[in-house]
Parts: C-alpha cells; sequence; structure tokens
C-alpha cells in the first residue's frame, strides 16, 4: 500500500513552526508495512489545498492530512475537503458530547467558534480525538475503471481513503496510534508483505568519520544482494546504518548480512537494532536508558558547559526513575566548591575547563547522589572565553565509577555554533556511557 502526506499550514512554509508530524508519521506507517511515497507542504489556500489532494489521491492508495482542522477562519482544511468529496457539513452528537466532557473544566472554552467543530462532512468517518476538539475525518474515494493503475489494482481495491489528522503534534501521535492505524488494519485490510513485511535493522556507530566508514565496508557493501538497500545516515557525530527490505528478503537474510559486517566495523558499533525496536534503539538516550536499567545501576550528573542537557537525555524517557538520580548545573565556580567539592586549589591552578575539575565535579556528584555512576562536562561552548590554550569548542568529559575515574578532552571546533558544541559533548558523555556499560563491567579503561 502507498500513502502520502500533505501537512497544511502557512506556518511550517515560513519557518515558524518545524514539521516534526511527518518523520513521526513516516515510522509509524513503515512499521504497519505502509510504503511512504511523498510528504507535501501546503498553504492555507484552498485552490493548493484541493490542487494537492487531487494529486496526491492519483498517485497514493492512502493519504494523510495534517493540521488546518481548528475552529478559526484561517483553519480551512474540513471545508475544502467537503468541497473535494462533494459533501456538506452537518452536526456530530457524538463529537459535541465528547468537546463538552472535554472541556467540562473549562466551560468558558465552549463558545461559537468551538460549536464548529462538532459540524463534520456528512459523508466522512468520524473517529474520535481523545485529546482535542477537532475529530479525525476517514473519506473514501471510490474510483471508476478508467482510474485503476492496473487490472491487479482493480481485482484487489475499488477504493482509495484520505484521512484528515489535527496539526497539533501530540494530538496526532495519539490519534494516530489509538484510532488510525487500528482503523486501517481492520477496515482496510493492510496485506503484510510476506517474508517479513517492510524490514529495517539500524546499526548505531560512532568514531568514524562517513567516508572512511564506506571505505571501510565498500566490498561488503558491493555483495549485498539488491534485494537489501544500505542508507547511511550520519548525525551530531554518530552514523546509522540502515539496511531495508521491501518484502524482498526475510529477517534471516538480513541477519546474515549484520553477521558478515560486524567483524569489519565492531569496535564503533554501539547497537544494533532489533526489527520490534523501529527507531528507538538508534536514539543514544533510549539506548543509554535500556542499558542502565538491564544492568540495574544508577547515574548522576553534574555539568557546566551542557548546562542541563545530558540530564535531559538521561531522563526523557519513561521510567527513568529508576536508574537515573538528578544532577547539579554547576555553571559558576562557586557551585562547583560549595556543592559538588571542587578544591579551589584545582580551579586557581588546572581552571574549570580541565582535566582534574571534571574528575572531581563527577566523584563529587557520584558522592552526593550515592549513585553507581556518574558523568561531568566542563567546557567552552563559545562563541566567547576561547583561549590560546583552551579555545572555543574545548570540551573536558569525566565518567566516574566506584572502581575509578576517567576524563577525555574534547575539540568539538570553534567554528560550530553554540548549541552544535553542547549537543556534540552530551553525544560524546552517552557514546562513551554506552561503552562502559557495553563491557559489562564497572571500571573504565583510558
Amino acid at each position: 500500500m502507498r500513502a502520502e502526506i500533505i501537512t497544511i499550514g502557512d506556518e511550517l512554509l515560513i519557518g515558524q513552526v518545524v514539521d516534526t508530524n511527518s518523520a513521526w508519521m513516516a515510522e509509524r506507517l513503515n512499521e504497519a508495512g505502509i510504503t511512504l511515497h511523498q510528504i507535501t507542504s501546503v498553504h492555507d489556500d484552498r485552490e493548493h489545498i484541493l490542487t494537492a489532494i487531487d494529486e496526491a489521491l492519483s498517485r497514493a492508495d492512502i493519504v494523510f492530512t495534517t493540521g488546518g482542522l481548528g475552529p478559526t477562519k484561517d483553519d480551512i482544511t474540513k471545508n475544502v475537503l467537503c468541497e473535494y468529496f462533494h459533501t456538506s457539513l452537518v452536526e456530530n452528537v457524538q463529537v459535541r458530547e465528547h468537546i463538552y466532557a472535554l472541556y467540562k473544566e473549562r466551560p468558558e472554552a465552549i463558545n461559537r467558534l468551538t460549536a464548529t467543530q462538532w459540524l463534520v462532512p456528512e459523508s466522512a468517518t468520524i473517529l474520535t480525538n481523545r485529546v482535542g476538539s477537532a475529530p479525525i475525518m476517514v473519506f473514501e474515494k471510490y474510483l471508476g475503471v478508467q482510474e485503476f493503475r492496473s487490472a491487479e489494482e482493480f481485482k484487489s481495491q475499488k477504493s482509495k481513503y484520505l484521512i484528515a489528522l489535527p496539526g497539533v503534534p501530540h494530538e496526532m501521535k495519539i490519534a494516530m496510534t489509538e484510532q488510525v492505524l487500528p482503523y486501517i488494519g481492520l477496515k482496510m485490510q493492510v496485506d503484510r508483505i510476506e517474508k517479513g513485511d517492510i524490514i529495517h535493522r539500524t546499526i548505531l556507530l560512532s568514531g568514524v568519520p562517513e567516508s572512511k566508514l564506506a571505505i571501510l565496508i565498500e566490498d561488503w557493501e558491493a555483495a549485498l544482494p539488491a534485494s537489501i538497500h544500505l542508507a547511511y545516515l550520519p548525525k551530531d557525530g554518530m552514523i546509522r546504518l540502515r539496511l531495508s527490505s521491501y518484502g524482498e528478503s526475510s529477517k534471516e537474510d538480513i541477519q546474515a548480512q549484520i553477521d558478515t559486517l560486524l567483524p569489519l566495523i565492531g569496535d564503533k558499533v554501539l547497537s544494533v537494532s532489533d526489527p520490534s525496536d523501529f527507531s528507538d534503539m538508534s536514539d543514544l538516550s533510549v539506548l543509554a536508558g535500556q542499558l542502565l536499567k538491564q544492568r540495574g545501576v544508577t547515574i548522576a550528573t553534574a555539568e557546566s558547559c551542557t548546562g542541563g542537557r545530558l540530564a535531559a537525555a538521561l531522563n526523557a524517557q519513561s521510567g527513568a526513575s529508576a536508574y537515573y538520580m538528578g544532577s547539579v548545573v554547576a555553571y559558576d565556580n562557586t557551585v562547583k566548591t560549595n556543592v559538588l567539592g571542587v578544591s579551589q586549589e584545582t580551579l586557581n591552578t588546572f581552571g574549570a575547563v580541565s582535566e582534574y575539575t571534571v574528575r572531581e565535579m563527577a566523584e563529587g556528584v557520584r558522592a552526593l547522589m550515592h549513585t553507581d555512576f556518574a558523568i561531568a562536562t566542563s567546557g567552552i561552548a563559545g562563541p566567547l572565553g576561547g583561549t590560546e590554550d583552551k579555545p572555543v569548542g574545548t570540551v573536558w568529559i569525566a565518567w566516574a565509577t566506584a572502581d575509578g575515574t576517567v576524563a577525555e578532552c574534547f575539540h568539538f571546533g570553534a567554528a560550530r555554533e553554540r548549541e552544535q558544541i553542547t549537543m556534540r559533548a552530551v553525544t560524546a558523555a552517552l557514546v562513551r556511557l554506552i561503552r562502559i556499560l557495553n563491557a559489562g563491567k564497572y571500571h573504565v579503561e583510558a
């Protein structure tokens, strides 16, 4: 089954809002065995929306729209869909009751604009948006014989579908998970491709440039069967190698290729995702959290230049309280000394951005929080503050355990933006933590 996504809203096209919905939806659709062929963004403009819908339905079996379903005048998607599918708005009692229940603690939110939300296209199937007022609308387009692409398509499918979703990310995600994907599976009978459907395996690597990696595995890559596709996905100093099969190879076929690849790059690998973990295991914070939980150990952080970003990464996952105890953001030196126990002599002699300072920070927060592990960061994120000896982009990171502490200096480059430097530091901190945890031992080797 082929799918397309149309995102609707002027805010997307002027850069005011970043479209995160499409990436999330693409992952979920792949998991469901639905191939996404195109993503289109359009203005809140009647002609633009009508053209995009018509073109998408000419190519795809199912089209998803997001956005433009609110109660204000600039939200025109619902009316345009009525025009396209030759239907009109009617009051829906179930939607009205849902909205009244949704706003029972805020009765002032019920007004003449809110009332437009329970007017829905008469020909659409309505699915409940549990956390919002804009209902999910499913339209079916019946095809004439001349509209089918092949005789096989005519035999297997008599219509196409458009599903209109809210644009608010948390509403869209809940709608897709609770309503849309089950609806697709039951009502439209998505046929899973034999031999394991769409299969993706992701190998997460660090410590090797993309070009060098390509050279290391070029013979292996050249020998890949045509049914298995390889993609290089570099991001934030990491590389994700994704192997994909669209119904042509089995899980065993892909695993055999991975088994051949790993001896070539084993020292660079952080994780190999299971097919059931389509995206999670290629996320450093998720991988670190899972390993901490599996080992039954705890961790704390002491941060200067990263300003709490490492803490945010470690506690981003549900259940993080099982392993993440807390953080001290010691940006000022008085916090380093008064809270973490860094000696004034160390600061006077070596400075805040030094091996000795981050070692004492890591050991101090580990003792303070009574944890098995601790990580500390201190650096110069810029654009000011650099010196000849310690230019912008210099970051020291320490990892402390019961068996010892190790520290490493990184140079992330003065040409990088402040945010890039801090996020590279977070990545480096997590990468080494994962390597320590993968080693299955609580001591580290310099």
